[in-house]
């Protein structure tokens, strides 16, 4: 937190933060008059909202699917498969994601072209950025992110489904009556973080993914500060709009928390 103070003074690395002379907001303002200001904002909440969308309900769903597995072998086995994307690399990630999606050698574009169709050229467009973007986190981080839930799914007492099984519910019935009522309490306290995190988009897969030909998409906060802040040494503005990013967070933290305890017996505080 103390190296928080940069975005409020001239920064000299001679001088140090404390003998550095203080500016006060000029960085700030500086920020909020450039003209990519806006694109950045749109980029990096839209990409954050539409992945919240798409990535925050799959893995509840696949733990709900896993929860149902009767076979101990066959559960295992499919929890591992789908667990494993999560341990590979982002740069492997975006690395394959190059390969398979090439215009030329890509299979994806080897069907394509077998269909009659024109190669597409994913990574130079900005229209498809977003989902590729998206698309690829659901690969990666839906099982892993069903962890938890499986967790809350197997500290539900059997007796409630055997008294369900009794009384004549099939499991659908009991997956809405007692599985979901079950890990509710998971289910906010992760969307309120999920929330509250909502500018936080991941630095290294959008900036691997990222081209001279999809900046418009592309180019969000995060690849922004780094740009800034390390390749051209511009330490105080970059050390202002990371600053900015985490106070939207925590107001979004705030709000979305002060909600949902006025709602539900389960929050954060």
């Amino acid at each position: 937190m103390y190296g928080v103070l940069i975005a409020f003074k001239e920064f000299s690395p001679t001088k140090g933060i404390m003998g550095s002379p203080w500016v006060g907001l000029k960085y700030f303002v500086r920020f909020f008059n450039s003209y990519q200001f806006m694109e950045l904002i749109k980029n990096t909440f839209s990409l954050s909202v539409v992945q919240l969308l798409v990535t925050f309900p799959l893995p509840i769903i696949l733990a709900l699917m896993l929860n149902q597995l009767t076979g101990e072998k066959i559960q295992k086995f499919t929890q591992t498969v789908v667990y494993a994307p999560y341990f590979i690399s982002t740069v492997v990630l975006v690395g394959a994601m190059f390969v398979f999606l090439s215009p030329d050698s890509g299979i994806i574009n080897v069907f394509v072209k077998a269909f009659g169709g024109k190669p597409i050229y994913f990574f130079s467009s900005a229209s498809w950025f977003k989902p590729l973007y998206v698309l690829s986190s659901v690969w990666q981080g839906t099982g892993f992110a069903a962890v938890i839930y499986i967790a809350g799914l197997s500290a539900i007492s059997p007796e409630l489904h055997e008294a369900a099984i009794v009384d004549g519910a099939s499991k659908f019935r009991r997956i809405l009556a007692i599985d979901l009522p079950g890990i509710a309490p998971i289910i906010i306290i992760q969307l309120i973080l999920a929330i509250g995190g909502v500018m936080n988009v991941g630095f290294e897969k959008a900036f691997l993914m990222q081209t001279s030909l999809n900046l418009d998409a592309s180019e969000i906060i995060q690849t922004y500060v780094y740009k800034l802040g390390l390749q051209q040494a511009q330490y105080e503005f970059a050390t202002a709009v990371g600053l900015f990013q985490s106070v939207i967070n925590l107001v979004l933290l705030v709000t979305v928390n002060k909600i949902v305890r006025n709602v539900s017996e389960s929050s954060l505080w």
